[in-house]
């Protein structure tokens, strides 16, 4: 699997930071991506068939491993876009200990939290308590614990599974901008996946706390989870936030948890609690992943 993406340490160019300001910084980022919504949920067969026969050969897409082969049958865009995969095309590891890679995508970056800050590119971290909605209550529990921030590109999978089997505590909806999060914007938008909209699923798990943060971008025109359903809230400004423990919901490793309607990235993080979680060698900066794939594991 390929990702056209270079590492992220490279140095950043006066050019990037050209793109970048007149790309996202001037760009209505909710209105370009409330536009996307309503295009990729047209059921007009001439247009819903153009804009997928357009992008299977712009990006590349493998079919093959689709359940439903023909790309055609889908009723809009949308659907063809959070196509699911056969049974089997992405196997999951299985060892007692082991944490599944929950996406199809590329690794940005991950390693330890460390003093509270994460680390997005060369010369720039982020507020771990910021990223989880100002509350130091929740950062607490992930200080000095692991992240790993997984990239998914407009031609992977982009249904969202569960690293290790987790019961449901908190879902909190945190309202921001919509930069893209591609590479490059990565680079030059200081704290970018603490200043976009996303949402942060928090699970007690047997390696401890586990949260898993699906960051918005934009032309991201949804993101939703398997208990709440889309979240449609891009105009909105107000931090949402639902405590799920009476709802006893559990997902097993490798179950699906979330989806996202057009592409963007997952944060995982882990507490450092009964020893912390080792993160698997292949996962670097800028190497390929496949959901299921060994992402680490716990001690």
């Amino acid at each position: 699997m390929e990702h056209p993406q270079r590492p992220q340490n490279e140095a950043t160019s006066l050019s990037d930071h050209i793109a970048t300001f007149l790309t996202q910084h001037i760009s209505p980022h909710h209105a370009l991506t409330q536009l996307m919504h309503t295009l990729t949920r047209v059921r007009y067969a001439r247009w819903k068939n153009w804009q997928i026969r357009w992008f299977i050969k712009r990006y590349q897409v493998d079919m093959s491993i689709a359940l439903e082969q023909d790309p055609f049958t889908h009723p809009d865009f949308n659907t063809f876009f959070t196509r699911a995969l056969k049974p089997g095309a992405r196997p999951v590891v299985s060892g007692s200990h082991d944490i599944a890679c929950p996406v199809d995508g590329a690794v940005s970056q991950a390693g330890v939290i460390r003093d509270g800050r994460i680390f997005q590119a060369k010369g720039q971290d982020y507020s771990l308590e910021t990223l989880l909605g100002g509350s130091a209550q929740r950062a607490t529990a992930f200080m000095d614990g692991t992240f790993a921030t997984l990239y998914l590109s407009p031609r992977d999978y982009h249904r969202i599974h569960m690293p290790l089997t987790g019961r449901l505590i908190e879902t909190v909806y945190i309202p921001g901008r919509l930069f893209s999060v591609n590479p490059r914007t990565t680079r030059c938008v200081p704290g970018l996946f603490a200043r976009n909209e996303r949402l942060v699923a928090i699970f007690d798990t047997a390696a401890g706390p586990m949260a898993l943060i699906l960051v918005g971008a934009m032309f991201v025109a949804g993101i939703e989870t398997v208990w709440t359903g889309p979240i449609h809230q891009h105009t909105r400004n107000t931090l949402k936030d639902w405590d799920n423990r009476a709802e006893n919901i559990t997902l097993q490793r490798g179950e699906e948890m979330g989806r996202f309607n057009m592409g963007s990235t997952v944060i995982v993080l882990f507490g450092a609690r009964n020893g912390g979680v080792d993160l698997a060698a292949a996962i670097q900066p800028a190497a390929p992943v496949e959901m299921g794939q060994l992402l680490g594991t716990y001690r």
